[in-house]
């Protein structure tokens, strides 16, 4: 067992991650924890640019004690936690969350994207699941941003970057269950919203729903 200092002061938590056990300061979440002890827990809504979400539940981890997995990325540190971030139930959640992410999307995402990246690492390829996927919808309105409907997910990372990073409050969620996604002033397109061309939208998204138009041709290319 090994111990890591993180922020250590009189008030500090004990938590031990995979068997390696830190200090902590009280409000570090256990994805912060687990971060510091150098070990991997899969997120999809979470940009450590924003305010904790817990809306995709692919960072699920075991603690000790608990009936249940929770979610890494809003649970708040307790003194002598002791957590497992590959525990086979909560990794069984979060492989099953990706695969169900993936069943509604027309084509798989892009090796390049957050999404990919994080189903590859968790051995997810494709989805067992098949029915209704999202059709092709395309907004090319904006001079430097396309918006692809048919690849949102839902995360709301674009939402809290435009709100909390940008404070240009141009985009919003729209929808429930597998109607859900985003639209741009109020479905008039980012041209006509509040958009101030920051790119924090596209710079966030873990599916490239939002991109820069310059990488769209650049894939269509390819």
């Amino acid at each position: 067992m090994s111990e890591v200092t993180v922020d250590a002061a009189p008030d500090a938590l004990r938590v031990t991650i995979d068997g390696t056990t830190l200090e902590v300061a009280p409000g570090t979440t256990i994805l912060e924890a687990a971060q510091a002890a150098g070990r991997w827990i899969p997120t999809v809504c979470f940009d450590d640019r924003q305010a904790p979400f817990g809306a995709c539940r692919v960072c699920m981890v075991a603690v000790e004690g608990s009936p249940r997995p929770l979610p890494a990325c809003t649970t708040p540190c307790g003194n002598g936690m002791k957590v497992e971030t590959e525990e086979p139930t909560a990794r069984r959640v979060a492989r099953t969350v990706v695969e169900l992410v993936l069943s509604e999307l027309p084509e798989p995402p892009e090796p390049h994207t957050e999404l990919a990246r994080v189903a590859a690492r968790l051995g997810v390829d494709g989805s067992r699941w098949s029915g209704a996927v999202h059709p092709h919808e395309d907004d090319f309105r904006h001079p430097y941003l396309a918006l692809r409907h048919e690849l949102c997910i839902s995360c709301g990372r674009c939402v809290r970057a435009c709100d909390e990073i940008q404070g240009a409050f141009a985009l919003t969620a729209t929808g429930r269950g597998f109607e859900a996604n985003i639209v741009a002033g109020l479905d008039a397109g980012f041209e006509e919203s509040t958009c101030v061309s920051c790119g924090a939208c596209a710079d966030t998204c873990p599916t490239d729903a939002i991109s820069e138009i310059g990488l769209v041709a650049q894939l269509e290319r390819s």
